[in-house]
């Protein structure tokens, strides 16, 4: 059994893009893993870290700080990769700075695209 407490440091909190982040990891792995928001009062249940709608559910904002559970076969490396990736939402794939997309391919000047080469109007 494998445990690590981690700080969210996204400012837009635990939202759908961290958590596939976090999911598409988790899954790589034979070993079971559970979350769990830390609370003043104790806090809610912890959820399985291998569905993306449980994860949601923790409504994790900026600060918060989560607690991981892995249990099995490379629990350790799970939690390790998990950290690596930015599973707080500060980079990686956890949802925090990422390169900008490409920008969208430029229209020819006069509107018209050239036809692939061998594709005529025969």
């Amino acid at each position: 059994m494998a445990f690590r407490t981690v700080r969210v440091v996204n400012p837009a909190g635990l939202h759908a893009r961290p958590c596939h982040a976090i999911v598409s990891t988790a899954l790589g792995y034979q070993c079971s893993l559970r979350i769990r928001r830390s609370v003043p009062d104790g806090g809610a249940g912890d959820v399985n870290g291998k569905s993306i709608l449980e994860l949601m559910t923790l409504e994790a904002r900026q600060g918060a700080e989560l607690e991981l559970n892995a249990e099995g076969e490379g629990d350790g490396e799970l939690l390790a990769d998990l950290a690596a990736g930015g599973v707080g939402g500060g980079g990686g794939g956890g949802g925090g700075a990422r390169d900008p997309p490409p920008p969208p391919p430029r229209a020819r000047p006069g509107g018209r695209h050239r036809r692939p080469p061998g594709r005529g109007d025969d």
